[in-house]
C-alpha cells in the first residue's frame, strides 16, 4: 500500500509505494483510509519530541486520524461490517498511522461517519472533537451557563471547542488575531480578544474553565482570568505525574513530570484554581456523540487546506506556521 512514514526521529517524511497492508486482528476492521488529518501530535511525533511517551518502532505511519471505507472485518465484529463509512482516532499506544491507505483499527475506536459530511470534512473531526469532548464535558464538566475561555479559537482544536462548548449553552471567549475575529465569531464565539492588540490576562476574570492549547507563558497567564476553584485543561504544556501512569513509565519519569510541573502547581496554591493536563483518549462512542451534533448542524468542520499523500512534509510545514484557519487534510484516495 501507499503511506507516508519516517524511518527514524527527526527526519525527512518519506512517501513509499509498496509498504506492507496491515494485518487484521479478530477485535479489528480494515479500513480503506480516503483522508486524514494533520495535527501537532504528528509533526512532534516524527521529530522524537513526545518519545518519552511515545516511542515507536521504525519506520513508522504517521497520522493520527482519518475516514474511510471498511473493506474487511475480524471474527469478533458486531458494529460494523464491509463496506460501512466511518471515521475514527486511533489507540495511542497503538503503532499504526493514518497517513496510508489501510489501517486496521480496533471496534471500540470507530464510529459512523456523520453523513452529511465528506471523507475529508470528516477527517478533520476525531482528534480535535475527542479532545475538546474530554477536556470541556469530561474533565471541565461545563453546563448551561458555564463561563468557558478557549484559547487560540481559530485554530484546529479551538474552532471545534467552541462550537462543542456552544452546543451546552456556555458563554465562549475566545483569542485570535484580527483576521480571524469574523470566523471565530460567525462558529459561536461570544467574546473575542484580538491578540495583537489586546492583554486577555488584563481583560477578562471570574471564568469557570480555561482550555489551553498552547502552553507556556500563555497558559500561566490564564490561571488568574479564573473564579475560585476554576480549572485549566492543558493539552500543549508539561505532562502531569499521572500521565506517566496513564502510560506506565519508570518513576523516574513520573519524578521528572512532578519537577517540571512545579510551576503549575504554584500557580494553583496562588489562585486557589485546578489544573490537568490531558492526553485524549480514542473512543467510537464518544464519535457517535459528536457525528449527531454534527448531522443536526450544531458543528461543522472548518477546513483550510487540503494535501496529497505525497505532500505530509509540507503539510507540516504549513501547520508548523501558525497561520492554518482550522484545520488540515491529507487526501488519501
Amino acid at each position: 500500500m501507499k503511506a507516508s512514514v519516517i524511518e527514524s526521529y527527526g527526519k525527512k517524511v518519506i512517501y513509499k509505494e509498496n509498504f506492507p497492508n496491515p494485518k487484521v486482528l479478530p477485535n479489528e476492521v480494515l479500513i480503506h483510509v480516503k483522508a486524514a488529518s494533520v495535527n501537532p501530535i504528528d509533526w512532534k511525533v516524527a521529530l522524537g519530541k513526545v518519545k518519552i511517551l511515545l516511542n515507536y518502532k521504525m519506520p513508522l505511519i504517521l497520522g493520527n486520524d482519518g475516514s474511510g471505507v471498511i473493506s474487511e472485518i475480524g471474527s469478533d465484529i458486531k458494529k460494523f461490517k464491509v463496506g460501512d463509512e466511518v471515521y475514527f482516532r486511533p489507540g495511542k499506544q497503538i503503532q499504526k498511522g493514518t497517513f496510508a491507505e489501510y489501517i486496521s483499527v480496533v471496534e471500540n475506536e470507530v464510529a459512523l461517519k456523520p453523513q452529511n459530511l465528506s471523507f475529508e470534512e470528516a477527517a478533520s473531526i476525531p482528534l480535535v472533537g475527542l479532545t475538546s469532548m474530554q477536556a470541556i464535558s469530561d474533565l471541565g464538566k461545563i453546563s448551561k451557563g458555564s463561563k468557558v475561555f478557549i484559547h487560540a479559537g481559530s485554530g484546529g482544536v479551538g474552532s471545534f471547542a467552541i462550537q462543542y462548548a456552544k452546543t451546552l449553552d456556555a458563554f465562549v471567549a475566545t483569542t485570535c488575531s484580527t483576521r480571524n475575529i469574523e470566523l471565530v465569531k460567525s462558529i459561536g464565539a461570544d467574546k473575542v480578544i484580538d491578540y495583537t492588540k489586546e492583554n486577555f490576562e488584563t481583560l477578562e476574570k471570574d471564568y469557570d474553565f480555561v482550555f489551553d492549547t498552547m502552553g507556556g507563558e500563555i497558559k500561566n497567564k490564564s490561571f488568574s482570568i479564573l473564579k475560585k476553584d476554576g480549572l485549566i485543561v492543558s493539552i500543549a504544556d508539561i505532562p502531569t505525574p499521572d500521565i506517566a501512569d496513564d502510560f506506565s513509565l519508570n518513576p523516574i519519569v513520573k519524578f521528572l513530570f512532578y519537577i517540571l510541573n512545579t510551576k503549575n502547581r504554584s500557580l494553583v496554591k496562588k489562585f486557589n484554581v485546578n489544573y490537568k493536563y490531558l492526553f485524549m483518549n480514542a473512543s467510537g462512542e464518544q464519535l457517535t456523540q459528536i457525528a449527531k451534533l454534527i448531522e443536526e448542524k450544531k458543528i461543522k468542520p472548518i477546513i483550510d487546506k487540503v494535501f496529497n499523500l505525497t505532500e505530509v512534509d509540507k503539510a507540516f510545514e504549513y501547520q508548523q506556521t501558525g497561520r492554518a484557519r482550522g484545520k488540515i487534510i491529507i487526501k488519501i484516495n
